[in-house]
């Protein structure tokens, strides 16, 4: 049982085939002919929108690629110091514990030695660098 197939050849000469078809070279759609889907360019929103469906899958700490690095990247780019206030606070009532120590011992020993200082006590909040401050001789 074979059965006949009939081709037909169609031939054009090579001025006829420039005219029905185009010769020029182009390329396939990409310029760089990968076969990589172009990547979608992320706004702000789409950043955020993102952030929020990943906001547990994102490692706590680390070096990259986590809360802790979103944290002091966006900190020193805003130049947010975190606790500041606070700090502030510790350190003025640091030294004002300084002073109070420094006053009491300063009575511990005129009790011990039964001689009044000439030293003054400092207050809180005074000048603690003594009255030539500044000026060294």
């Amino acid at each position: 049982m074979s059965k006949n197939i009939e081709l037909q050849k169609v031939v054009y000469d090579k001025n006829q085939y420039e005219q029905l078809f185009d010769t020029e070279f182009s390329s396939m759609g990409t310029d760089d002919f990968s076969l990589e889907e172009p990547e979608e360019e992320v706004d702000v929103e789409d950043f955020f929108e993102l952030y929020n469906e990943l906001f547990y899958d994102i490692p706590e700490e680390g070096d990259v690629n986590s809360h802790q690095f979103l944290i002091e990247k966006s900190s020193e780019y805003i130049n947010f110091e975190p606790n500041q206030d606070e700090i502030e606070a510790l350190q003025k009532e640091i030294g004002e514990l300084r002073i109070e120590l420094l006053n009491e011992q300063q009575k511990n020993v005129e009790l011990i030695s039964g001689v009044s200082s000439s030293i003054p006590t400092i207050n809180a909040g005074g000048n603690t660098a003594g009255p030539s401050s500044g000026n060294p001789y």
